[in-house]
């Protein structure tokens, strides 16, 4: 099992594919892990060098105590990819994990060739909405909120499969809540409106028709302001890789053909 410490936070970390393979750097939503990618890996370009990690406060990371701020999480992707002594990697972000996308390519343009933005946006939300959520956590956990939150997960189709929906639910409710919690009050202090707009690298982004957290409208908004490409994917929520793996996998493999990437 591979680490990397960031800031004292002990981190998670996975490496597949071939040591000189292009590299492509996953960074998940929250209230998951890097399982979330699981159903993704197979419908992406042999030979890639794939990287993922669980950010702190998830999976088999360490979890300090919350709040987190967003650019320590920018920090803690930066180290992975100078831990890793990779470059010209092409970053993969879905919800917080395509805020932290967005914060690495304006802080460090020189590590990423490219940015796909998955169920995300500049900024999510308004800081009241995350502190309303926050104190609901404290009060019932993650369990109080778990019906509510997979709404907006998954699609129709999705939610009502059991058996489908039942491991995606364990993962969600076990994610520690000091992590989820953290997490949360790191985007709600987070806007990439400017920064993002000022972007040069090229972006894809892509939404599930049926996201209940971060809409097609928004996420396009965001494509729109950094000039990037953007792709609805029907019959999906917010975890559109979960969902549609192969459709998702399809286009991130064109994408990576676009930019010289495979």
């Amino acid at each position: 099992m591979r680490t990397v410490t960031s800031h004292g936070v002990t981190l998670h970390v996975q490496v597949d594919g071939p040591e000189r393979g292009p590299v492509v750097m996953l960074a998940n939503s929250l209230g998951t892990d890097m399982r979330v990618w699981d159903p993704l890996l197979p419908f992406l370009p042999s030979g890639l060098r794939i990287v993922r990690f669980d950010k702190r406060g998830h999976g088999l990371s360490d979890c300090p105590d919350a709040p987190y701020d967003m650019d320590t999480l920018v920090s803690d992707a930066e180290t992975v990819i100078d831990a890793l002594g990779v470059r010209d990697v092409v970053f993969v972000g879905l919800s917080i994990g395509g805020l932290i996308g967005q914060g690495l390519a304006a802080r460090r343009p020189d590590l990423l060739r490219a940015l796909v933005l998955m169920d995300t946006a500049a900024k999510i939300g308004s800081p009241n909405m995350w502190q309303e959520r926050i104190s609901g956590l404290r009060k019932g956990g993650i369990e109080g909120m778990a019906d509510a939150i997979l709404d907006r997960w998954f699609a129709p189709e999705m939610r009502g499969d059991p058996t489908r929906l039942t491991p995606w639910r364990n993962m969600l409710t076990r994610t520690p809540l000091e992590g989820y919690i953290g997490c949360c009050a790191a985007i709600a202090g987070a806007d990439f409106t400017e920064t993002t707009k000022a972007l040069k690298m090229p972006v894809m982004a892509m939404a599930g028709s049926e996201d209940g957290s971060t809409t097609p409208d928004m996420v396009k908004a965001t494509a729109d302001l950094c000039n990037g490409v953007f792709h609805v994917i029907p019959n999906t929520g917010h975890l559109p890789c979960v969902e549609a793996p192969e459709q998702t996998g399809a286009l991130i493999s064109e994408f990576l053909k676009e930019v010289g990437h495979v």
